[in-house]
């Protein structure tokens, strides 16, 4: 998910009927990028961990994911610094370094918003854990993967394009559209993942 969230997030998505809630903030119609999708499965993961194994283990996977993550930065510099072969279809060679090539200040903005915001997950969730005994596990979710995606596109958005264009419009449009996202695909989702954690376990 960490690695294939950057290839993804080279297509937005238009999140239909959320769409219309756009032009009522006045942020015109609403797209996403792809990206969130992996995100949103990192989230759910890395709180489904948290529930079934602890905060220190859950951390502990959040960490070993900056592993591919710096790993395919790296491969993906050192691929695009490598000559083409003659051979290459002049479209195919064009599309891949416009869909894999980036600044230094986006993969920096990924690597950051990346640890942050899923080590802010893995926080906010044990602690809601703690307090509700282990209870709502719906809503400790949902709560813990809006508050962690909303600092996760504050810290991108700023770090990747501060200075580069007016960023409030985006920051404000891709934040309703990953807190729609969380409220709506999170819950359902870590009852499956952390029912799976559970049937694995057992067996």
């Amino acid at each position: 998910m960490v690695c294939i969230a950057g290839v993804l997030g080279n297509k937005q998505v238009s999140l239909g009927p959320i769409s219309l809630l756009g032009p009522l903030v006045g942020i015109g119609p609403l797209a996403v990028e792809s990206g969130i999708f992996a995100f949103l499965l990192l989230v759910v993961v890395s709180s489904a961990v948290a529930e079934l194994h602890g905060r220190s283990v859950a951390n502990r996977l959040v960490q070993i994911g900056f592993v591919p993550l710096i790993a395919s930065i790296l491969l993906s510099i050192a691929v695009l610094a490598a000559p083409a072969a003659p051979a290459m279809e002049p479209a195919r060679r064009d599309a891949f370094a416009l869909m894999m090539g980036g600044t230094p200040r986006i993969w920096l903005g990924g690597i950051v918003a990346y640890g942050i915001s899923q080590t802010l997950n893995v926080t906010i969730f044990s602690w809601l854990k703690r307090n509700e005994k282990g209870g709502l596990l719906w809503l400790r979710a949902g709560i813990s993967s809006i508050l962690s995606q909303i600092v996760d596109t504050l810290l991108f958005v700023t770090i990747a394009f501060y200075g580069v264009f007016p960023i409030g419009s985006l920051l404000a449009g891709q934040m309703l559209a990953k807190v729609t996202l969380s409220a709506v695909l999170v819950p359902p989702l870590i009852y499956l993942v952390v029912g799976i954690g559970r049937r694995l376990d057992r067996d």
